[in-house]
């Protein structure tokens, strides 16, 4: 998966945990797409401490992943909740598609 979607999720997963200073960095060079200069200049450091920070709060975040797996159960989720929907279009849903469907389900339900 590309490695902006996957910094978005572990931002939205655990962003929370970061402390508001870390946060505003982390989100300008992340999401508003600045430059360490500008964000450097915009914070009044320099551009080797915006790189330090934004270098840790990837780090706690990877670790928080590693720790918690929450961004990873997500996609799980997310993934058979889109085979379900694949199995649920068109006209007809067969008895072999209904029992894949059980069967996703309760790995859903297992998995929460």
């Amino acid at each position: 998966m590309e490695e902006k979607i996957i910094r978005g999720y572990l931002y939205d997963f655990y962003g929370q945990l970061l402390n508001a200073h870390q946060r505003e960095i982390y989100e300008a060079y992340a999401f508003d797409d600045l430059s360490l200069s500008e964000i450097a200049e915009q914070e009044g450091i320099s551009r080797q401490g915006v790189y330090d920070i934004i270098r840790r709060c990837t780090r706690s975040l990877e670790n928080y992943e590693q720790a918690l797996h929450l961004v990873a159960r997500f996609m799980k989720i997310k993934e058979d909740i889109e085979r379900i929907q694949k199995l649920t279009e068109g006209d007809r849903v067969t008895e072999n598609s209904l029992g894949e469907i059980r069967r996703i389900s309760r790995g859903i339900l297992e998995e929460l």
